[in-house]
């Protein structure tokens, strides 16, 4: 499943996209795609999300059976067919999310080989600009000053403020995609890539750690997708390279004065709780002035509760965090009480631009089909990302 050919006039195929997003939210790039591939069929659906606690954002949405049996691709978030047979056309699948973990029991994903396709780097300037930004409030005591600014005071704090320049930054899970090995690549290191390079503008030290040794040149570059004038490609801005998949390892990383410290690691079996109690204590001894962490990976990266203690006790200097355990998080939840926390609702990767770029992947793709060569972004099943 997923074979065949597009001809390069693109004839016969047929396009359905069934996403939560405005119809015109990628206007501009499908009419480039349609002026490629003239023979087009296009066909979207609008899916209304349902968000409930511990489960992925999905929502019932009415597909004619007889336009399943003639679709070659399928633009989607989470709604998928029921079976392989209902699409026996399809070519490919091509999420809008950077990862697919919210499928991964699907029987499509389970049952089957038809290609998936991830968003892969699609979010990188977004996502870098949001762990930038909380970065520079929390250094800048920005959220203070605002509450000054409501009760029109002017009042300040004497050299309360800092710069980044001649801090570190750690990017554990500076993943790229395209490399046949066991790296984590949920996201691919154009996301993170371009947070290298704006902390990099911004006077930082960037270090970067992986699942695997990244010693050579070769390794270290990013055959992904990748937002034009965005990323690092060649893996040129961390100073330094680290690896390993034991907490040994990890916490030889943590080991190195971290103190803008950025979760980009896919939610494993090994990733889960990566962080917890004995991670913030290590952070803590080396570096007392306080570590910050960003996570705009998944909630359960970090132990929850064991982070609401680090930060009652001071053990980081606070937290900015995109992802939550569970989403969404509990009205009743303490973290939302913790100090020095900043939460958002899982909104650093979206942005006015994000459909257009999403659809700049479809066109990729649907010119390698046509062109017969690999897809970008395909999704290792037995990896999981």
């Amino acid at each position: 499943m997923g074979g065949g050919e597009i001809t390069k006039r693109g004839s016969g195929l047929v396009l359905l996209a069934v996403l939560p997003l405005p119809e015109n939210a990628a206007k501009d790039t499908i009419a480039e795609i349609k002026e490629e591939f003239p023979d087009l069929e296009y066909h979207y659906l609008f899916q209304k999300l349902e968000i409930k606690k511990n489960s992925p954002p999905d929502g019932h949405v009415d597909v004619p059976a007889d336009l399943l049996k003639r679709v070659n691709v399928l633009v989607t978030l989470s709604w998928l067919p029921a079976k392989e047979s209902d699409v026996p056309k399809i070519k490919f699948i091509q999420f809008i999310s950077a990862g697919t973990n919210h499928v991964a029991k699907h029987p499509i994903y389970t049952d089957t080989k038809i290609p998936l396709c991830s968003a892969n780097g699609v979010h990188g300037p977004q996502i870098a600009e949001w762990v930038v930004m909380m970065d520079l409030i929390h250094n800048h005591n920005y959220i203070d000053l605002y509450k000054k600014q409501e009760k029109k005071e002017w009042k300040h704090k004497e050299l309360s403020s800092r710069d980044n320049v001649g801090r570190t930054v750690g990017i554990l899970g500076y993943g790229s995609i395209g490399r046949q090995d066991e790296s984590w690549n949920v996201f691919s290191l154009t996301n993170f890539g371009t947070v290298a390079r704006v902390a990099k503008a911004l006077g930082m030290n960037v270090l970067a750690y992986t699942a695997s040794p990244r010693k050579t040149p070769e390794s270290k570059r990013d055959d992904g997708f990748i937002v034009p004038g965005t990323g690092d490609a060649e893996g040129e801005f961390p100073s330094a390279w680290y690896s390993g998949l034991d907490k040994e390892s990890l916490h030889a990383f943590l080991k190195l004065k971290i103190d803008l410290l950025v979760l980009a690691v896919p939610l494993t079996k090994q990733t889960t709780h990566f962080l917890s109690s004995p991670e913030f204590a290590l952070l803590h001894a080396t570096n007392p002035s306080g570590t910050y962490i960003a996570n705009i990976a998944r909630g359960a990266v970090i132990d929850q509760p064991a982070l609401i203690a680090a930060l009652k006790a001071n053990q980081i200097s606070g937290a900015a965090l995109d992802v939550t355990d569970p989403e969404p998080l509990p009205a009743d939840d303490p973290l939302w009480d913790a100090p020095n926390v900043l939460i958002t609702p899982h909104v650093s990767g979206v942005t006015q631009t994000t459909g257009e770029r999403c659809f700049q992947v479809v066109r990729e793709n649907l010119r390698r089909v046509r062109d017969g060569r690999g897809l970008v972004n395909q999704v290792d099943r037995e990896r999981g990302y």
